[in-house]
């Protein structure tokens, strides 16, 4: 295990997790809301670093990026965790589980890079799961990337505190952020987070040169008010986004949203057209 980097101790033996919004206040023996940041002896450790539980080879759309070097493949590496807990979520198998819980591989930074030049890979995507959660080893694993001419890539919910997010961004050359929707009463209800920390994601990314693509999983009864939709596509444009993709993702049945039908097609081409009409260049639907 690898002692964090973003934490101070306090005087009850607790320790304060200040990676991102939530702030766990950790007890001995404890783990933060995303399960792999633990508290052992008044330090906070990460119990995934080099220890990833998936390994793949994808093509770069399936991030989905379109227009960051399409056609090239990734080695897409994720460990187990998040610090959302998504009633919809895709991956709950590996995202919403404890590390002890899955297998997992021994893949020191060093060894995935010199596993993707074996793999003729010529980036890296951190994905599948939330990688902001073990974001030591992606930014080690990122600087040593860089320095082997490979891309990194962040397939993120983009919910980091900004100090963090700043070691990492000289290494990150593109992202695929999950903007779930334009109301924080529904990443509450959905998500368990904030929507405000996401836009500071993104606009830190904007500012830090990172080729950016966003991504709105669109649910029946949710989050497809096409007024509130409206709404996110002119934030995005009045932040100079408008030639960065943006993608409408259909819902399905998922984890705790079973009950819930797949999104109506009409509904992402109506999302589609509001994205168009509020200036945004590129829109794309995904899952139909």
């Amino acid at each position: 295990m690898m002692e964090c980097r973003y934490y101070h101790k306090l005087d009850d033996g607790r320790v304060e997790c200040l990676l991102c919004p939530h702030h766990c206040h950790i007890s001995e023996g404890k783990t933060g809301i995303c399960r792999s940041r633990r508290n052992e002896g008044g330090v906070l450790v990460s119990e995934v670093y080099g220890r990833p539980c998936s390994l793949a080879i994808d093509p770069i759309e399936k991030k989905p990026l379109y227009h960051f070097h399409p056609g090239t493949k990734c080695l897409s590496i994720a460990c187990t965790g998040c610090n959302f807990r998504c009633l919809n979520c895709q991956n709950h198998e590996i995202s919403q589980v404890a590390p002890s819980e899955v297998g997992h591989y021994d893949l020191s930074p060093e060894a995935i890079v010199e596993l993707c030049i074996e793999h003729d890979c010529p980036g890296i995507a951190y994905t599948y799961t939330e990688p902001l959660t073990y974001l030591e080893y992606i930014t080690d694993t990122a600087r040593l990337a860089h320095e082997a001419g490979l891309w990194n890539i962040l397939v993120t919910a983009g919910y980091v505190c900004q100090e963090p997010l700043k070691d990492l961004l000289p290494y990150l050359d593109a992202a695929n952020i999950d903007l779930k929707s334009f109301s924080d009463d529904i990443y509450m209800k959905v998500s368990g987070g904030h929507l405000q920390p996401v836009l500071d994601t993104i606009l830190a990314m904007r500012d830090a040169g990172v080729w950016i693509e966003l991504t709105n999983l669109v649910i029946p009864s949710i989050n497809d008010d096409m007024a509130m939709i409206r709404q996110m596509c002119q934030w995005i444009a009045s932040n100079g986004l408008t030639d960065n993709p943006l993608h409408f993702s259909r819902f399905f049945p998922r984890y705790k949203m079973q009950d819930i039908p797949p999104t109506p097609v009409q509904t992402l081409k109506d999302a589609k057209r509001i994205a168009l009409e509020e200036g945004i260049k590129h829109v794309y639907l995904g899952n139909i």
